[in-house]
This record gives structure tokens, sequence and C-alpha cells, in this order.
């Protein structure tokens, strides 16, 4: 039954347990194959692309995927269960069987509503209503049918497979329905913007290029921070009768040089000898705004941090994060007599 169906896994080419990373990178290497700017003899690659758009868009979200995953097996199991209904042969005939339609379905399986409202069925089992007359019941009905006996309700009502036939069409009718109520437009492209501290805090126009050749300037926006998404409206891939796509730019901040970031707070790496760590000093550091005085207390080891409150990042509230030095316990590069004397003394217990 589901065959019938483009399977989004087979359009993009990876697997059934595929992670997000590697359908990322199926959707990227599709698009660009399928594009039709690079496909301008080939009249279906519009409606490839955009197939190939739909997958990525229903793969890349966890709760519709899992929706498709649970509906592929369960219209799988349906198909079965009609199989062994067929073998089994007809149903008895005192348990009344309550035929369900398609759409209703597709509704129980994605858990939506059905798309019309449908009259609830009535609980009691009363005689049909004849076209232009009224309900027959003991005073209207004809002598032969006043006396006879209407069905009994409480007996439980089973549901009836529905054809496969039916369920893929209903299953297409609701997709095209979907579709149809919003204007087509290209799957999102997600990219990563990676930047440096310096072009953060000036926040700076870096220019980056899609995986089609175009080009363009990403603005830092105030108070961003690493991992952060920025939506660029409109940048996306173009193509011909859909709208046009968007850019989801995922900021990167490299940490590679003397600050690292912690949201809004730079933190950065003080390296002090024996003598200064033991008996405490004030030194100067550089910060991306200018030099700073650091007091570091008597008695600080490696584990220790000193917090300046003010010098990290400026938010977009206009608070700014604090600056956060570690204190890293360093030994001179040649050995001090002095002082392997001294640790020797304090070791054997002979002072000096």
């Amino acid at each position: 039954m589901i065959a019938a169906m483009r399977d989004p896994y087979a359009i993009l080419g990876v697997r059934r347990n595929a992670g997000q990373e590697e359908i990322k990178a199926a959707w990227r290497s599709v698009a660009r194959a399928v594009h039709p700017d690079h496909n301008q003899d080939d009249p279906s690659a519009t409606e490839r692309f955009a197939e190939a758009g739909r997958a990525y868009e229903l793969l890349r979200d966890p709760v519709r995927r899992s929706r498709y995953d649970w509906a592929r097996r369960e219209a799988e199991l349906r198909r079965m269960e009609a199989m062994k209904e067929r073998m089994r042969g007809p149903e008895p005939a005192d348990e009344p069987v309550g035929a369900e339609t398609a759409e209703e379905a597709i509704s129980r399986i994605f858990g939506v509503e059905p798309q019309a409202a449908a009259a609830p069925r009535p609980k009691s089992a009363a005689r049909p209503v004849e076209q232009g007359g009224p309900p027959l019941d003991a005073k209207t009905a004809p002598a032969g049918e006043a006396k006879q006996e209407q069905p009994k309700t409480d007996l439980p009502v089973r549901r009836s497979i529905v054809p496969a036939a039916e369920l893929v069409a209903a299953i297409v009718q609701r997709i095209r329905g979907r579709i149809a109520k919003t204007a087509e437009k290209v799957p999102d492209l997600a990219i990563e913007v990676h930047v440096s501290i310096k072009e953060l805090i000036a926040r700076a126009r870096v220019p980056v290029e899609l995986p089609d050749g175009e080009s363009f300037r990403v603005s830092i926006p105030a108070g961003a921070t690493d991992g952060q998404a920025i939506r660029l409206k409109e940048q996306g891939y173009r193509v011909a009768g859909m709208a046009r796509g968007d850019v989801v730019a995922t900021l990167r901040i490299r940490q590679d040089g003397p600050f690292r970031t912690r949201g809004l707070d730079l933190v950065t790496t003080l390296p002090l000898d024996l003598q200064n760590a033991v008996l405490g000093c004030e030194t100067m550091i550089e910060t991306p705004n200018g030099p700073v005085t650091v007091a570091v207390p008597a008695w600080s080891g490696s584990d220790k941090e000193i917090r300046i409150a003010g010098k990290g990042l400026r938010g977009a509230d206009g608070e700014s994060g604090d600056l956060i030095v570690e204190l890293r316990l360093v030994l001179h590069e040649k050995p001090d007599d002095k002082v392997m004397d001294l640790m020797r003394s304090q070791r054997d217990g002979l002072y000096l």
C-alpha cells in the first residue's frame, strides 16, 4: 500500500535509520544534482527538485518523520490484516460491522480530524429514513413491519478493513489538499556561518557562499551567541513556479584565539608562576576592548577563576557579559635552584 507513494527515504537515498546530519548531506547532494538551473534541458527537473525538498522537510522534522514511519508500519499491518480477513472468510452475521471510510482511516492514522465534518452515526440501529418520507416506527410502519424486532445496540461494533486502493486515494487527496492551502515554497537551506570574536563584537557583515555558487553577506545581529540561528527571508534556492526559500544560518564562533565564549561571557587564560600564585599580584591582560588590570589573590591555584563584570559581549538588551580569567600555574622553562631548595626543605623538613 505504501509502495504506491513516493518514499522520502528513497528520494534522498538514505537509510531509514539515518541521522539528521546524513539526511542534510543527502538533501544538499540531491538538490545540487536536480536543481533546475543545472538541468535546463530536463522538463521534470523542477518537479524532482520540489519532490526532494518535500522529502527533506518531512525527514528533518522529528515529529513528522515519526508519524510517517508509524503510518507506514500501520499501513503494512492493515494490509496483512486484510489478507487474513479474506482468508478467514465472511464475518458472523450477528456481529454488526461499521464500515470505516478511507478518510476516517487516514484521520485515525495521522491523529487529525477528517477534513469534512461528517454527521455522527446514530448509536441506535434504527431503520434508515426513506428519502422524501418520515422515519418508520411502530405507528407509521406497515403491518408486516410494525412488530419487526430492532437489532440490538449493545453489541461491539468492529471496523471493517478499508480497501488498499481507497486508502491510497485518500492519502493522496489529503496531501494534495494540504499543498493547495499554501503556495508551494522551496525548502529552507541550512548553512553554518563561522565568525571570529572580533567580527562578532563589530557586528560585521560576513560573506557566505551557498552550495549553488551564489554568495551574499550575513549581518550579525546584536547579542548574537554561538549556535544562534539567523533566518534570512527569501535568500535560498530559486525555482521557477515556486516561492523562493529561506536561508537558516547557524552562527558558529571560532574558539581558537586567546578568548572563548560562554554565552555572553568571554573566557581567557592567565598563566602564573609559583611566586605570584602563592603571594598574589596585579597584572595587565588584553581584552577585545583594550587592556584591563587583574588582581590575583594570594594562594591562587589553577582551579580558580577571576570574574570581571561587564567586560564580556554586549547583549541585545544592552547588558554585557563578564570576562572570566582562568588561572593556570606554570613553571619556568629552566629549573630555579632557589625554588627547588625551598620545595626540598618543605618535603624533607630541612630549613635554610
